[in-house]
């Protein structure tokens, strides 16, 4: 009989935990139930709040137990069943969706209580007024994916998809009902193209970019394409009609396979009469519905007068600032990739708004005081208005540095990081004497935990 790890270090196999009942009281930031058994919090992977489960722990910390779902033995009544065949919490099921078993409108209002609890828990901090949730399409709704390929001979061949739940595997998907559905119908045809190359085994990665007329698909590969392989892509591109681009390194190494195609990629903001070009590798917003929805409110909220100067912090390429452009005297916008500041000034210079608009080169995680003093003297002296659209890492040092210079009179904060977003909040109420006048969800990646948010502050008087 084969000698287990255990055995061989001398101690006694552990025994499999038994399943467990639980009463589910809430939802944490991944979308897990969390119950309170015998003085310890317990994650549950697909309970709902008010739910009676049976689950079965998978791992066992000091603090906490995480664990997954058996059977439902009393359901809540936001349950519905997924639409997507892959979704579920079984061995093998895709990981892209986490909540797609609770309905969508409770998905929000559970989204802006997590928000709300997260403001209070990390920045001991309330907003006056909870704005209502920014909300677009929930399915078919992804025009910017990474999906993983694998060549796997013990599947059946190549895979392209999404990881499965809690795992580094591909799920083996053949639809997805978030991506649209022009994309979803290629992953079967995709996965026939791979196993056809000879570098299936070389191509690890798929990103995905959709504009109004046009989808592009970015092949990450490790080893160089044969004069085959090239043959095998261009009448892949022609039958499905999607541009294919190479990346051999860094999203800077990415070129089409056919010179000049899938160059003409745009982000829409008809309200606003602009249209953004960007590459296949940059940085846009998710859901293009929800994000036109989004920009109107940001645009609401911080209500630039038409004589004011606004500084736009991480602006990319200017999905923010041109908008502002229209309404305000001035726009200046702040980022750290100097590719996307060049997307930002193409923009401004297409729309006509490169006279109200100036796009600065700046490491924004170190700013001080000073770098705020440099830019108020560059506009005349005073900033009116702040919109600040930082990365997960959230924006602690302009915050900071709010405190130490003449403040705007309105900030308008996104963020993609509750926990990032309430530790700034906090610090500009308590350190700054600021006041959260509003804040709410915007629901930029549905039947997942993703929550994104807006927030607005302004400085006592």
């Amino acid at each position: 009989m084969p000698t287990t790890r255990s055995a061989r270090l001398g101690r006694e196999p552990s025994a499999k935990p038994q399943p467990q009942i639980a009463e589910i009281e809430s939802l944490d930031l991944e979308g897990r139930g969390v119950a309170r058994l015998e003085g310890k919090v317990a994650f549950i992977d697909g309970a709902l709040p008010g739910e009676r489960v049976l689950w079965q722990r998978t791992r066992s910390k000091a603090r906490f137990d995480t664990g997954r779902v058996l059977q439902v033995l009393r359901a809540s009544s936001l349950r519905v069943a997924p639409l997507c065949p892959h979704f579920g919490l079984e061995q093998g099921s895709c990981g892209g969706c986490s909540m797609q078993h609770l309905d969508a409108r409770a998905q929000v209002s559970i989204k802006q209580r997590m928000l709300e609890e997260t403001l209070w828990r990390i920045g001991h901090v309330r907003p006056e007024m909870v704005l209502r949730p920014v909300c677009g399409l929930t399915w078919h709704y992804r025009h910017r994916a990474r999906l993983t390929a694998r060549y796997v001979e013990g599947k059946g061949g190549a895979l392209v998809g999404f990881h499965e739940r809690a795992s580094s595997y591909v799920a083996d998907m053949r639809q997805c009902l978030v991506l649209p559905a022009s994309v979803s119908s290629l992953l079967m045809p995709l996965r026939a193209l791979l196993g056809e190359l000879s570098i299936r085994d070389r191509l690890p990665q798929i990103e995905v970019a959709v504009s109004q007329d046009s989808t592009v698909l970015v092949l990450r590969i490790l080893a160089p394409l044969s004069e085959a392989d090239r043959q095998l892509l261009t009448e892949f591109s022609r039958q499905h009609g999607v541009w294919l681009w190479i990346q051999t390194h860094g999203p800077d190494s990415a070129e089409a396979l056919i010179a000049g195609s899938g160059e003409h990629l745009t982000l829409a903001l008809p309200e606003f009469g602009l249209s953004l070009p960007f590459r296949p590798t940059d940085f846009t917003q998710v859901n293009h519905a929800t994000n036109e929805i989004l920009v109107r409110r940001a645009v609401a909220l911080l209500a630039p007068l038409a004589g004011e100067v606004v500084a736009d912090f991480f602006c990319g390429m200017g999905n923010f600032a041109l908008p502002l452009a229209t309404r305000a005297r001035q726009v200046v916008g702040l980022e750290g990739s100097a590719s996307l500041l060049n997307r930002a000034r193409a923009a401004a210079g297409a729309a006509g708004l490169a006279h109200k608009t100036t796009f600065s080169n700046h490491n924004l995680f170190e700013w001080s005081a000073q770098d705020w003093g440099a830019l108020r003297r560059s506009v005349g002296g005073v900033i009116d208005c702040v919109l600040i659209d930082p990365p997960r890492d959230g924006a602690l040092a302009v915050v900071q540095s709010l405190a130490l210079t003449a403040p705007p009179r309105r900030l308008a904060y996104v963020s993609c990081n509750p926990a990032t977003l309430a530790r700034d909040c906090g610090w500009l109420v308590h350190q700054g004497n600021w006041a959260l006048r509003a804040a709410g969800v915007i629901n930029m990646f549905p039947h997942t935990s993703h929550v994104e948010s807006i927030a607005v502050l302004e400085p006592m008087a």
